[in-house]
């Protein structure tokens, strides 16, 4: 195992600071086998507490770990990598309510008055996180295309001007250097100042939504960085859009929103406390998710759909509700403020960040015939989705290697942003396709070395934003393009767009996807049109679309939810069932080659990630052989200096014990009696809820809800809890505090229940009991997370400290 000891982190934050050697040999192997796990079973063994079972597999905690981040970095030249690796460090969220006393007598006094106030509550959240993410997504739009726009006014004067003179270097170095000096201070941002806010943030969102913990993922700093990242990222020429980014934006704001309270920011706002659980927290930020992608394309139907086909790991009728809600409300906030902003405050002509504009159903209708061709395009798109997935893994494996300092990151991001503008100079002024300048809708048009009255037909695809060479490969009418011109641009763009998904820089692959698919796809159209003679079927336009819809579904594998999105940007329901085929056939095929997109880059980072259904071939395994041990247990009255060793002891940071009755004078475990979180104890600590052993008959503290609430989400770590000599020997009383209905299997269970059980209910910690009701181990997200499906059958992942 010391060769895959190290990794980077999406946040940036989890590096080790030890040497390789000494990773692997602290590395805990499968089954609690090896020298590490053994080591960490000697370094506290306190007779005071139970434990029970062989050997460990833990749940790390993110509070011991941010004491670390205070120490100064290093870093290894090389950061080994091997795939066959679950990641120890990502821990997992409380989906599943304890249901102690405490909550219960809550409940139990929440009246139906009360009962609608919440509902009213949530339902004013919703609208809240709709109208945020629509004014985020107006604040991105406006500001990139003032900037933007000034930046290709000053190119395409400089061009125009040394196009007569001579001297058209000088433009090349102007366009390059413009590029390179935005993307370096959006780059700069998010390398130094918060990592997770790289790329779209759709991997970690979905990771959030599947129960695992990422740091800083919800944070407000977080969307700051995403936000003035994309804006510079789209500015700078990357080949990047802003609407993937989207969905991460609003999703930190609904998690901020929900909570009434900035952690940042050191405010609390005193409202929302109910919502102080991961449990609601998970349900606002799939609203928020949805209302990301309502905001990007004027899709709210799609957001709704895209938040249960990609994130959403519990779904129920009333959330689906809300959901929409939030998702209708950005887009008509976006509407709103975009109409006004553009001068016709009463038409709500711009539904989302990118318009596909209308098709015209009578001009690009299809017939039976054509269906056989969209499926032939489904199958291409597959093809090169499955060869961008392939190409950007290898990249991204480079990347972890060898690119994991942050000055490199930024260097790497520069040189991207200044080979884009090259190519697209070179390829302006290599190009020779001349179209007339009457009628066009093109932005910027470029003449060049073209005649009067003329532009050259390159320029309007890399001297734009995405968005628009998009819309423009939509909707120019037959003959605007050449189709050496688009074939040489398809190339040239997917090979930059693959380059540029997974720099440190904020940035989407949706556009880049529909504009390399629109490219090769109207170039399809055209060769079409060539074939039957201008058949008026073979309408470029049409093809364009097709084109574009199957490569995004090639590269993200997305169906359901991109159809809707397609049919709402589109605003024509007349092309369902030909989007719906070409998606199908491009994920079929996609999926014979390598995984989505999202799905490989949350392997790379080892994420214990639960997909909707366990392993087809793992029946073989049951409970007992899946499960964790030793697990320890405390007592129902236990000494306080058990509880702080426990909470202390680095070997075994579990985040969840086991509450037992237990006979003192016996060496037969009683049977299970609740579970306890490591973040409770932390607040009864904190709080001093115990008694001295001489007075078991006092009444302890009184401890309310809103003593965990206040504590949640950032529990102190136990090293700034201090407990004094005296009270190490006190007692505390776990009754009123642990859950006494934990979910619990039998050992002979199989290993696909145990995962229909753990993801459905939205677990972290599943217990496991024989036959008398006696813990024997307990499962975690990482001891099912570690067997999957690989090419040579059922396979089992090792688990590191990465």
């Amino acid at each position: 195992m010391a060769n895959v000891a190290k990794k980077v982190s999406w946040s940036g934050r989890d590096r080790d600071d030890d040497d390789d050697e000494r990773v692997g040999e602290t590395t805990p192997l499968l089954n609690g086998t090896g020298p590490g796990a053994a080591a960490g079973t000697r370094q506290l063994t306190p007779s005071s507490f139970l434990r029970i079972g062989q050997l460990s597999n833990v749940d790390l905690n993110e509070d011991v770990r941010e004491l670390e981040t205070e120490l100064p970095r290093q870093y290894p030249n090389e950061i080994p990598h091997n795939e066959k690796l679950l990641s120890l460090k990502y821990e997992s969220l409380d989906y599943d309510n304890s249901e102690n006393q405490l909550f219960l007598e809550e409940e139990r006094r929440i009246n139906h008055t009360a009962f609608r106030t919440v509902e009213i509550k949530r339902w004013v959240i919703c609208a809240m996180i709709g109208i945020l993410t629509g004014l985020i997504a107006c604040f991105i739009d406006i500001v990139v295309e003032n900037l933007a726009g000034l930046k290709y006014r000053v190119v395409k004067g400089n061009i125009d001007k040394f196009t007569e003179k001579g001297g058209l270097s000088f433009s090349l170095l102007l366009w390059a250097t413009l590029n390179a000096s935005v993307v370096m201070v959006g780059s700069v941002i998010v390398a130094f100042i918060e990592p997770v806010a790289a790329g779209s943030g759709i991997p970690q969102i979905k990771c959030y939504l599947n129960g695992v913990k990422i740091p800083h993922v919800v944070r407000l700093k977080t969307l700051v960085i995403k936000v003035c990242g994309v804006i510079l990222s789209v500015v700078g020429g990357l080949a990047v859009g802003k609407e993937g980014p989207m969905i991460h934006s609003g999703a930190v704001i609904a998690a901020g929103i929900s909570q009434g309270r900035s952690t940042s920011l050191k405010r609390d706002f005193k409202i929302f406390e109910y919502f102080r659980r991961d449990t609601e927290k998970r349900d606002f930020v799939s609203a928020g998710a949805a209302a990301g992608v309502s905001a990007a394309f004027g899709a709210p139907v799609g957001g709704v759909l895209f938040s249960l086909e990609e994130g959403a790991s519990f779904w129920n009728q009333f959330l689906t509700w809300r959901i929409f809600f939030a998702s209708m409300i950005s887009t008509f906030t976006l509407n709103s403020v975009l109409s006004v902003y553009h001068g016709n405050a009463w038409d709500l002509s711009s539904p989302g960040l990118i318009n596909f504009g209308r098709f015209d159903n009578e001009k690009m209708g299809y017939t039976i015939q054509e269906i056989p061709i969209f499926i032939f395009m489904g199958v291409v798109g597959g093809i090169l989705g499955a060869l961008f997935n392939a190409l950007n893994y290898w990249l991204t494996m480079f990347r972890i290697r060898y690119i994991h300092r942050p000055c490199l990151q930024v260097v790497e991001a520069m040189l991207v942003a200044a080979v884009t503008a090259t190519v697209g100079f070179v390829m302006i002024y290599c190009s020779r396709d001349c179209q007339p300048i009457q009628g066009s809708t093109v932005a910027y048009p470029l003449q060049l070395f073209c005649a009067d009255g003329e532009y050259n037909s390159m320029a309007t695809a890399f001297f734009n934003t995405p968005e628009k060479s998009v819309v423009n490969l939509f909707h120019d009418p037959p003959g605007s393009y050449n189709p050496m011109t688009l074939g040489m641009f398809t190339l040239m763009y997917f090979f930059l767009a693959c380059w540029t998904y997974g720099l440190t820089v904020s940035a989407g692959v949706f556009i880049p996807s529909l504009l390399i698919g629109a490219a090769w796809g109207r170039l399809f159209g055209i060769s079409l049109s060539y074939l039957t003679k201008g058949s008026i079927w073979a309408d470029p336009g049409k093809y364009a679309l097709m084109g574009a819809a199957a490569q995004l579904g090639g590269i993200v594998r997305m169906t359901l939810s991109l159809t809707v999105i397609m049919m709402e940007a589109t605003g024509n329901v007349t092309y369902g069932f030909p989007i719906m085929l070409v998606l199908m056939t491009a994920k079929i095929v996609g999926d014979y080659f390598v995984e989505g997109l999202y799905d490989m880059h949350i392997q790379l980072q080892s994420v214990p990630f639960l997909h909707w259904e366990a392993p087809v071939t793992s029946h073989s395994l049951t409970a007992r052989e899946v499960m964790s041990t030793p697990v320890t247990c405390l007592r129902r009255i236990e000494r306080v200096g058990t509880v702080v060793d426990i909470l202390s002891d680095t070997s075994s940071n579990h985040n969840g014990f086991p509450v037992v009755e237990s006979n003192p004078d016996a060496t037969q475990v009683a049977g299970l009696r609740g579970l306890i979180l490591r973040s409770q104890l932390i607040v009864l600590l904190k709080h001093k809820v115990f008694v001295e052993r001489a007075n078991l008959s006092l009444v302890q503290r009184r401890l309310k809800l809103k003593d965990f609430r206040d504590a949640y989400p950032r529990f102190p770590p136990i090293q700034s809890i201090h407990v004094s000599q005296d009270e190490r020997e006190c007692m505390i009383d776990l009754s009123e505090f642990m859950n006494p209905s934990p979910y619990t299997v039998p050992q002979e269970a199989s290993l696909p229940r145990v995962f229909k059980l753990f993801r459905a209910l939205g677990l972290r910690h599943l217990v496991v009991v024989d036959n008398r009701n006696e813990v024997v181990g307990m499962v975690t997200r990482k001891d099912l997370a570690r067997y999957r499906l690989g090419k040579e059958g059922l396979e089992e992942l090792s688990l590191a400290q990465t």
